[in-house]
């Protein structure tokens, strides 16, 4: 099974009123093809800035990350937004729908800023829909919906680009556990089916359960 996201060196460090804020030093990791895994850890370690930096929403302090063999930090700002749009799909606790946009235009949303003519992204974007089941919603707001079906457009949003890795940050956080265990059931069923390779960020066991492996992040280290 050959890497899909490999860190080398990785450091990271935030710049406080009285010094400096170490997160992580000379962090190694390997995401293989097809890996579904769990990254835990007591709030404040540094899970969501690990999952920020792998999606390539903030650079390191020190150190590199590749994906696909492109170092991604060798990249401008332009470029990195190009393999966000293209290579990275994002699910996050809170959906960060567009709350005037309907279902459908939320998850056309990322192929009209890629430029996929109009048409084109709207088709597909229902057919995302109708994988998550949610065809008979397409014309309604997010506030129109449950916090359940809210979170599906998002991961219909993170998928309708067909990326290679998805990155979930506390997906069912906001969800009572039913309703959690349909959205990680439904994760898990297109992590096969589109052949990801995906990152959990949780502090739940229920939820690491549902994965492959399960890391466990700790001064600055992640052991499994």
């Amino acid at each position: 099974m050959s890497e899909l996201l490999r860190a080398e060196g990785l450091s990271k460090e935030y710049q406080l009123p009285r010094g400096r804020l170490c997160v992580f030093r000379d962090f190694q990791f390997t995401l293989k093809r097809g890996e579904l895994i769990a990254v835990m850890g007591a709030s404040g370690v540094g899970k969501s800035t690990l999952l920020n930096l792998f999606g390539a929403l903030d650079r390191p302090t020190a150190g590199t990350i590749y994906l696909e063999d492109e170092d991604l930090f060798k990249k401008n700002e332009k470029e990195l937004a190009e393999i966000r749009n293209r290579k990275i799909g994002f699910i996050f606790q809170f959906y960060h729908l567009l709350p005037e946009f309907s279902a459908e235009e939320n998850v056309a949303f990322p192929l009209l800023i890629g430029g996929m003519p109009r048409r084109k992204a709207f088709d597909r974007a229902r057919s995302m829909l109708a994988e998550v089941s949610l065809s008979d919603k397409l014309l309604m707001r997010p506030g129109q919906l449950s916090g359940g079906e809210q979170q599906r457009i998002a991961i219909a949003r993170a998928l309708v680009n067909q990326p290679r890795l998805l990155l979930a940050d506390e997906p069912t956080g906001n969800l009572d556990w039913k309703t959690g265990r349909m959205i990680l059931e439904l994760i898990l069923e297109l992590h096969r089916k589109k052949g990801l390779s995906s990152i959990i960020v949780t502090h739940n066991d229920k939820v690491a359960r549902f994965c492959q492996k399960v890391y466990h992040m700790e001064n600055g280290m992640m052991k499994l």
